[in-house]
């Protein structure tokens, strides 16, 4: 009889428990992204530096072949990530995190 009155608390613990589990995974997956980004940008500034520096010519394709294609991959990368909401405020983790929660609170109820 004990285990009965039980349960409903373990059940909701066990939801709580799995919808901050989602909530974290989809925070990591958005800073995978936000981490992709940073390195697409460090990595293509010194390449286009580097080929400038050396042949003095910027408009070339090769200059802008690794951007160009890496940039198309990143941009899969924030489809994947975000879909179609890629605006985000300066609390996003938190913020995402909180949402995330509050939907799956929905289900405690």
């Amino acid at each position: 009889m004990e285990d009965y009155k039980l349960e409903p608390y373990e059940n909701k613990k066990y939801q709580k428990e799995q919808a901050y589990a989602r909530a974290k995974k989809r925070v990591k997956e958005i800073k995978g992204f936000y981490w992709h980004a940073f390195w697409y940008v460090v990595v293509n500034v010194f390449i286009v530096g580097m080929v400038v520096y050396k042949n003095g010519e910027l408009w070339h394709f090769g200059t802008f072949s690794t951007a160009i294609f890496w940039g198309i991959g990143l941009g899969f990368h924030a489809l994947g990530v975000f879909g179609k909401g890629l605006l985000f405020s300066k609390s996003w983790e938190e913020k995402k995190i909180r949402e995330y929660m509050d939907n799956d609170k929905k289900q405690w109820k």
